[in-house]
């Protein structure tokens, strides 16, 4: 059995230093589909908030990289994985995952051919990768200005979404239940560019409310203690949607420093917490103009 789990490894390396080549950002799975890397604050409860600032492995995504180097370092650091990790939301691509899952009882892919017809899109070729319980994950490709958030059926019944702070099971990984291969046919394209009509069923929706100038304040002292009530896999969504909330409201200039704050409290870097609350002003603003 040891000497198959190294060979799941070699594969797996193999298979993520491919990506790698590709700009796709990558972290070691175990078989499980989750990080291979244990947290190394898991016994410090006290611990702040780390992103890998402290320098070690184990941090889930936020080790996700496209160095060979790096890459085979984790790697080396984890023998047990036999799979990938394919971090979303970064440069190059900005990937998103549409996850349409098949244990939920519901026809996905039916579901996303409703939505399709309903708000007037087409999902374009791009990269399918085949799940092992029969699942699809379509690979698209977001805009740099805008952070899309995880989501589980929010869309419709069994489609998932894997955004900002997600990870895609890459082709080629082998989980408990069989392998991740791409589709005939899509191995050598690109993410195709996610449609607009998509994106914006993506993104948390505006709210048409507009509280009085009396209530502002209170509104937007709950939009920042929803910040900062955030956990590890919720502070860039919970900030994005804060921040969304907030400039709907009309109050989103004097609550920039209050979010950013609360967001920092977290574990948010000032330059990650200001570049989440930008892309909430813009996407706001072109849905008011």
């Amino acid at each position: 059995m040891a000497t198959i789990d190294r060979q799941a490894t070699t594969l797996a390396l193999a298979h993520a230093l491919s990506a790698a080549e590709r700009g796709l950002a990558v972290i070691p799975l175990s078989r499980t589909k989750l990080p291979a890397l244990r947290s190394p604050h898991r016994d410090d409860p006290t611990a702040p908030p780390c992103h890998g600032e402290c320098g070690r492995f184990g941090h889930g995504v936020y080790d996700a990289s496209t160095d060979p180097e790096r890459i085979r370092e984790l790697f080396a650091a984890a023998p047990r994985a036999t799979g990938y990790g394919i971090a979303c939301g970064l440069e190059p691509h900005h990937l998103i995952g549409i996850d349409l899952d098949t244990k939920s009882g519901t026809d996905s892919s039916a579901a996303l051919r409703e939505l399709a017809l309903r708000h007037l899109f087409t999902i374009p070729e791009t990269v399918v990768v085949l799940t092992p319980s029969g699942g699809r994950h379509l690979w698209l490709s977001g805009p740099p200005d805008v952070v899309v958030p995880n989501s589980a059926g929010r869309l419709a019944p069994g489609i998932d979404i894997r955004g900002a702070g997600g990870y895609l099971v890459g082709p080629g990984s082998r989980s408990a239940h069989g392998v991740y291969s791409t589709a005939p046919g899509t191995s050598h394209l690109a993410p195709a560019p996610c449609p607009r009509a998509l994106l914006r069923l993506l993104t948390p929706p505006p709210r048409t409310h507009h509280p009085t100038p009396s209530s502002a304040g209170g509104h937007g002292q709950g939009l920042v203690q929803f910040v900062a009530a955030a956990h590890e896999g919720q502070r860039n969504t919970r900030l994005f949607w804060a921040a969304c909330r907030a400039y709907e409201n009309g109050i989103g200039d004097e609550l920039v420093e209050p979010l950013v704050a609360a967001a920092l409290q977290v574990g948010l870097s000032e330059r990650e917490a200001r570049s989440t609350v930008g892309s909430a002003r813009r996407l706001v603003g072109g849905r008011q103009g």
